[in-house]
């Protein structure tokens, strides 16, 4: 082994030289890691490059590690030159090793500011580095750095083209794009980018359970590169479906989830003047006594004091697009409320799946009252969106006499988790009630209405989950739920006052 100084920069040379040439002879390593090996074995090299893999051998670290740290400061510290190349590859060697270097990042961002290092190798490197250090906070604020250099090089106008010779050309301005203007069409390039930051954070997130720096990253990225672009994160939610389903204790996780419903709903349905009419906000007015219009459909002329009975086509357009988000909205809190609950009674004894249905309820919750509590038109008209996926029951119910008969005859069949008979704060879940359908072969056509969360619902769920339910943990659990149920969510005054009308 080396023992001298001339031998350990003969050693420190060879290895940092190795390392550049593994990377030339195989550009698609995607995973670096250490082999334990506390000599030297033979005169080979300690770098190893099976397949796409690339392993370093400890015994070589203690000697390599100190002494391109040692060059890298010196070059900081201008008491030693080292050419563009150079610092290119011991930057790379020393935060392959030990990413927490912040020095070895700064030199390197000097680099991609001057052109002689391209942004994606860069990345590249840092992907690398997460391999080995999944957590490496310097690793991650770096990222961070790089991706906000692309996107400015992204959204900078191109140079003006020079006009040709004998005909005049008039130069119309680039247009300058807004905060979120390119981020609803991403191009090529910054969806690939995009694309391969997911990638990296899932593969980090995997790597090391509740990694905060990776998910926290995750959430930045999409911030910046996707704000607005509805059909960027519904596919994050749902890959994520996947993802939680075998991760039922990671907490950052779940909290990314959490995120991404936020958001969506922000987008889907945005908030509405709290000091214009229902009629001005599109809301039908209290005494909307006609049946439920179908969502998907032109919304229909309703007499008004402001149209003469008829609504303009940018009304008409306005108010379809807004019952399409609500019911896009009431769709996601649905389905994120059965993904939950699969999960707790799929793995019992988890608090993570436990606080997250908590917050989820308590999102919608705080959705329903700050959006529907203004007046009882507001509610109407919104629980209206909902009545696409029961016309037929509509149609079958000749009173609302028959339509409760039904309901109570159907309240033995429903599981635990399902709402159950009681008092109504929220949206009561619709149902298709086959003894209501005249044509069995009818109600194989019609669609299943959207359950939405409930007080009594919950408390349904938390009751059927005490019944059935062993685990000593998951009952503890759930009597705390539910007795947060009964401390923190409970009908808002506006919401009392009508509850008998519901």
């Amino acid at each position: 082994m080396a023992e001298s100084e001339e031998e350990v920069d003969v050693l420190v040379q060879r290895v940092v030289k190795d390392i550049t040439n593994a990377f030339k002879k195989n550009p698609n390593i995607d995973e670096v890691g250490v082999i334990p090996c506390p000599e030297a074995r033979c005169n080979r090299s300690p770098i190893v490059l099976v397949e796409n893999k690339l392993g370093v051998e400890s015994w070589c670290i203690k000697f390599l590690l100190p002494c391109v740290h040692n060059k890298l400061l010196l070059y900081r510290q201008r008491h030693h030159w080292l050419d563009r190349e150079a610092l290119v590859d011991i930057t790379c060697t020393l935060l392959l090793l030990n990413p927490d270097f912040t020095t070895a990042w700064n030199v390197r961002k000097e680099l991609v500011q001057c052109g002689v290092l391209n942004p994606e190798k860069d990345l590249y490197l840092g992907q690398l580095a997460l391999t080995r250090s999944p957590k490496s906070p310097e690793t991650w604020i770096h990222r961070r750095w790089v991706l906000q250099h692309i996107l400015h090089q992204s959204s900078a106008p191109p140079p003006p083209q020079p006009a040709a010779a004998g005909r005049s050309q008039e130069l119309s301005p680039s247009p300058q794009p807004t905060a979120t203007g390119w981020s609803q069409e991403l191009n090529p390039h910054l969806s690939q980018t995009l694309h391969q930051e997911m990638k990296v954070c899932a593969d980090a997130a995997s790597r090391y359970p509740s990694n905060y720096n990776a998910w926290s990253h995750r959430i930045w990225v999409l911030q910046h590169m996707a704000k607005g672009n509805v059909k960027v994160f519904h596919d994050e939610l749902s890959s994520m479906s996947r993802w939680v389903s075998r991760h039922v204790s990671d907490h950052s996780g779940f909290h990314y989830r959490q995120f991404l419903l936020q958001e969506l709903i922000t987008e889907l349905c945005p908030p509405q003047q709290n000091d214009s009419p229902p009629e001005q906000l599109g809301c039908p007015s209290q005494e909307y006594d006609d049946p439920p219009q179908k969502l998907g459909c032109p919304p229909q002329q309703h007499d008004g004091p402001h149209t003469n009975g008829e609504l303009s086509g940018a009304e008409a357009t306005a108010e379809e697009e807004r019952q399409l988000g609500l019911f896009s909205v009431f769709q996601l809190f649905h389905q994120e409320m059965v993904l939950c609950s699969d999960l707790i009674q799929s793995f019992p004894g988890h608090e993570t799946l436990w606080s997250h249905r908590r917050h989820v309820f308590y999102l919608w919750h705080q959705w329903r009252t700050e959006r529907h509590c203004s007046s009882r038109g507001d509610m109407d008209g919104d629980d209206a969106a909902l009545q696409d996926a029961r016309p037929a029951r509509e149609r079958h119910c000749s009173s609302r006499g028959d339509m409760d008969g039904d309901d109570a005859a159907l309240q033995d069949a429903r599981p635990a988790r399902e709402p159950v008979k009681g008092p109504r704060w929220g949206i009561e879940p619709m149902e298709v009630d086959r003894a209501s359908v005249s044509d069995p072969q009818d109600s194989k056509r019609l669609k299943r209405g959207v359950a939405l969360p409930s007080l009594p619902s919950e408390h349904g769920f938390v009751s059927g989950v005490l019944r059935s339910c062993c685990c000593h943990e998951q009952r503890r659990f759930a009597a705390a739920y539910r007795k947060w149920l009964d401390a923190v969510v409970h009908p808002t005054p506006a919401l009392s006052q009508h509850s008998s009308c519901l």
